[in-house]
């Protein structure tokens, strides 16, 4: 991949051309095509053979979560990042559940969204550390009560989660994970919050004990 090819949803003229602009400042990412979330949104997506979508949640027409859905059914390996300012953690839930992949919000540095998008294009799942306490444990057990699986099969890993534990029970710090691994520190703490809130636990020691006793 040469370039993340993005496909920017967002219904305000001027932050969408301010956001294309700080983008495509950078050499591996640019803004493909835009859209204002109306009935262009697919027609855009195919035609610049996106592989991220960076959309505002709160459009004005409020049909944020059914692009997302339209998008992963017509476009199943496209990526999804949702930007908001003041979402709670229900609308969150309903983002990730309609298949988004990442949240990240509107007053979050430039380079951390940069980053997470290089991250979620890379097939993790992102969310602002601040906003992941109890998430994903509750999007588990939602799918618990749907019966849909058991809680050992809900439980699933990335391969960057994997390596990010095998390096916490090491003993070693973010900012060591993140060296060994040439990704950024605030990466690292994300990723290790979702390990936290997948196994529904609250601190590294748990993790490392958890992974010992599995062994």
């Amino acid at each position: 991949m040469s370039k993340i090819r993005i496909l920017l949803i967002e219904d305000n003229r001027i932050l969408r051309e301010g956001i294309t602009s700080l983008i495509n400042g950078y050499k591996d990412v640019t803004v493909a095509g835009v859209s204002n979330g109306r009935e262009d949104t697919l027609l855009k997506a195919r035609s610049v053979n996106a592989h991220l979508v960076l959309m505002d949640f709160g459009l004005v027409s409020k049909n944020s979560l059914s692009i997302v859905q339209s998008l992963k059914n017509d476009f199943p390996d496209i990526k999804i990042i949702g930007m908001g300012l003041v979402p709670t953690q229900v609308d969150i839930i309903e983002f990730v559940q309609a298949g988004a992949d990442g949240f990240i919000l509107k007053n979050a540095a430039l380079e951390d969204v940069i980053e997470t998008i290089r991250t979620v294009v890379k097939g993790a799942k992102l969310l602002p550390p601040l906003m992941t306490e109890s998430l994903f444990s509750q999007v588990v057990e939602y799918s618990l009560l749907k019966g849909k699986r058991n809680l050992k099969s809900a439980i699933r890993m990335t391969k960057r989660e994997k390596e990010i534990i095998a390096l916490i029970v090491e003993g070693m710090s973010n900012k060591q994970i993140a060296e060994t691994l040439n990704i950024a520190t605030f990466t690292v703490k994300s990723h290790v919050h979702n390990v936290l809130e997948k196994l529904a636990l609250h601190s590294r020691l748990q993790i490392a004990m958890y992974t010992r006793s599995e062994k």
